[in-house]
């Protein structure tokens, strides 16, 4: 029988109670966003999981699905400073981060002060991300890893939270540049944002199309939502979720592989980032629900979101039809 000293069953009572009143401000945040943004609850979880994480999300989909909605209302019902940036090709670094300018005092004394750019703030949408050059797009690596801006060698540190939630159409491909790799590994979910069913819609339309517009207003701020990020970290988890979680991403390595056919499908496969990403998000999805700690349900509701930006087919698997979607569900067996 395992010895619990009292030390760590206060600090179990400690997390237990912050956890019921996280939950309770959790469930107001998700009721204010239901009454602007319908049938996109998949969605609104995943983006609500990553900002609870800590981390910044990747939304793919078509134009007109409420993507940018979706971002604004999260800035206003957590009380988040947004701003937002139309990523274009003549986009420059500068226009994101920041400059500095020369100044003259009245005593004719030169000096350079830094401007500020957009990315000074809580949550920054970053609108198509994939239309501006590769340059442009890099510029926000070191604020998105390290949440701080070098210009001219000075460090300016952002805004805490500060997190991105990035929005990329998959029709129209000519004229962008594919995100790198090591960019979109920075992206703690990939969040597929699909049309909404026929009820869904239904309430749309008649909701976006009437004289009065739904009001919406903050149930929280900054402040609450870095208590709960906090809080997330030391949300406990099961020897059996962690196992789940290195079977499944080890898995996708071709190198690694214990499945069949791993291999000679895939061209590279997830790194150590994926599974620390796994290890914040199920415990966000868990708090989401209610949970105190996750399961390996709770794994196998996130491979897709965590796994699909950090993996590649190969030439020969794409020809054969194989869907990167079909190999991570083969991935989860193992643990269904």
């Amino acid at each position: 029988m395992a010895f619990v000293s009292e030390t760590d069953k206060e600090l179990m009572t400690n997390i237990e109670a912050a956890a019921e009143t996280a939950v309770m401000q959790v469930a107001k945040v998700r009721a204010m966003i239901g009454r602007v943004i319908f049938g996109q609850e998949a969605v609104v979880d995943e983006a609500l999981i990553t900002l609870l994480a800590g981390g910044h999300g990747l939304l793919i989909g078509v134009p007109g699905l409420a993507k940018t909605r979706l971002v604004e209302t999260l800035g206003t019902v957590l009380g988040l400073a947004e701003k937002r940036v139309q990523f274009t090709p003549d986009l420059m670094p500068a226009d994101i981060l920041g400059s500095e300018v020369l100044e003259e005092a009245d005593n004719g004394k030169r000096a350079f002060r830094f401007i500020p750019g957009p990315v000074f703030c809580q949550l920054l949408m970053a609108d198509e991300i994939n239309r501006a050059s590769p340059r442009t797009q890099s510029a926000l690596l070191q604020a998105m890893q390290e949440q701080v801006v070098t210009i001219a060698g000075q460090h300016h540190p952002l805004p805490k939270p500060f997190q991105v939630l990035a929005t990329q159409n998959p029709l129209e491909q000519e004229g962008t540049y594919p995100l790198p790799e090591a960019q979109l590994d920075r992206f703690l979910l990939q969040i597929d944002v699909d049309y909404p069913d026929r009820e869904a819609e239904r309430r749309m339309l008649v909701a976006t199309t009437g004289g009065d517009e739904t009001a919406i207003e903050a149930v929280m701020d900054a402040g609450q939502l870095l208590e709960i990020q906090k809080l997330i970290r030391h949300i406990p988890v099961g020897d059996s979720v962690v196992e789940a979680i290195l079977t499944l991403v080890r898995n996708g390595r071709p190198e690694d592989s214990d499945l069949a056919g791993i291999r000679e499908q895939v061209a590279w496969g997830p790194g150590p980032r994926a599974s620390q990403a796994m290890m914040l998000a199920v415990r966000a999805r868990a708090l989401l629900d209610g949970r105190l700690a996750p399961s390996v349900d709770d794994v196998l509701a996130l491979a897709r979101p965590v796994l699909r930006h950090r993996m590649a087919l190969t030439f020969a698997a794409r020809a054969d039809g194989i869907t990167l979607a079909g190999v991570i569900d083969r991935l989860s067996e193992p643990l269904a």
